[in-house]
């Protein structure tokens, strides 16, 4: 009877310790590790074709911890970084066509802007990024002497490490 019971205390050990090892393993390697790359086209919505519009990829990573402070009531000291650590000079630059030419708005220059932007999208994808979020806003003619204006679209992509 001993026997029995010192096996059946030495299974339950061992089943004890494996199931904890398989959580401890589970536990470290759940954790999701991701990194995200966000792509930007501005399409110019300037009268005329006087515009730029591009697709830009930055080519390099930044921190932003580097270029950040914390505001308290206490501290309230301007943050110091300088714009020149912050700006990127290599990124990916695709020529896209402006909204607008000397006729008018032109929507061959719209579909012609879509196919180039949809095939930097595919290609992304089947780089293994995933289209999380995309967002857009305009800045448009306010009017009589205001001939600025651009269309911007942000598009988000998230892919595991």
């Amino acid at each position: 009877m001993k026997k029995v019971i010192l096996l059946g205390g030495l299974l339950a050990l061992i089943v004890t310790t494996s199931l904890q090892a398989q959580n401890k393993e589970t536990t470290t390697t759940s954790i999701p590790k991701f990194e995200i790359k966000v792509i930007t086209s501005v399409e110019s919505i300037v009268p005329m074709g006087l515009g730029r519009s591009r697709i830009i990829s930055s080519n390099v990573e930044r921190d932003y911890s580097e270029f950040s402070s914390n505001q308290t009531e206490d501290d309230n000291t301007r943050n110091k970084s300088k714009r020149k650590n912050i700006r990127v000079k290599d990124f990916e630059e695709t020529k896209l066509l402006n909204f607008y030419n000397i006729g008018g708005i032109r929507f061959q220059n719209i579909a012609a802007n879509d196919a180039v932007i949809s095939s930097k999208l595919t290609t992304m994808i089947s780089k293994g990024w995933d289209l999380v979020f995309v967002t857009s806003a305009v800045e448009s003619d306010a009017g009589e002497g205001d001939d600025q204006g651009i269309f911007i679209t942000r598009y988000i992509f998230k892919r595991k490490l």
